[in-house]
């Protein structure tokens, strides 16, 4: 079965989208389906929660951002090294936004924080894009949905994969989290989730 977006983005403009959808909005779904796509046809949970980490992780947008919702890269540097600065990141040891010799800010960006360069690399193995060379196609619609699904589904942000969490007749919204931070907000990603789940079953 394959998703009638025409239904599904009327479905999702009520819910969780609150009556409006935008072009970029719908831009980053397509992206985001396209991806799903050329893996399976089947809108099965794990895509309904794929959807839902990007809802959340950039603030309803659907379009890649950068860590911190910068308008810029400079921008993004200087507010991650102020809260730093601050103490308001405790668990950071090491300041991976701070420009590399090669002048490279390896800070989040994308439809999920793909942070260090290590995770660069990594994003590159998996997407044969050369995102070492250039952290900014990080940020490209296309790049960052392929980012988004194949992480999620290979376990590349965390090591916790989408088949863990969804098969089937499971389907754990809340301990998905995993998959990309811990439990932060696992609950409102959660409802998010089964937001888009309902919306791809025509309900």
């Amino acid at each position: 079965m394959t998703i009638d977006r025409a239904q599904f983005f009327a479905r999702l403009r009520a819910n969780p989208f609150g009556g409006r959808l935008s072009r970029p909005q719908v831009a980053g779904l397509d992206a985001i389906l396209d991806s799903w796509g050329r893996r399976s046809k089947t809108p099965d949970p794990a895509l309904a929660y794929v959807l839902a980490t990007a809802f959340h992780e950039t603030a309803a947008t659907m379009q890649p951002v950068r860590e911190t919702l910068a308008d810029s890269d400079g921008q993004a540097v200087e507010r991650l090294e102020r809260a730093y600065r601050a103490g308001r990141l405790p668990s950071v040891r090491t300041p991976y936004w701070r420009p590399d010799a090669q002048g490279k800010s390896w800070f989040g960006r994308g439809f999920v924080q793909l942070t260090h360069k290590r995770n660069y690399q990594a994003m590159a193995d998996l997407t044969g894009f050369d995102l070492v060379a250039e952290p900014a196609l990080a940020m490209r619609l296309d790049i960052a949905a392929k980012i988004l699904v194949e992480g999620m589904r290979v376990g590349l942000f965390t090591g916790w994969r989408l088949d863990v969490f969804f098969t089937p007749g499971k389907a754990d919204w809340t301990g998905a989290r995993r998959i990309v931070n811990g439990t932060d907000r696992a609950e409102r990603v959660a409802d998010h989730a089964r937001a888009f789940a309902a919306a791809a079953a025509g309900l």
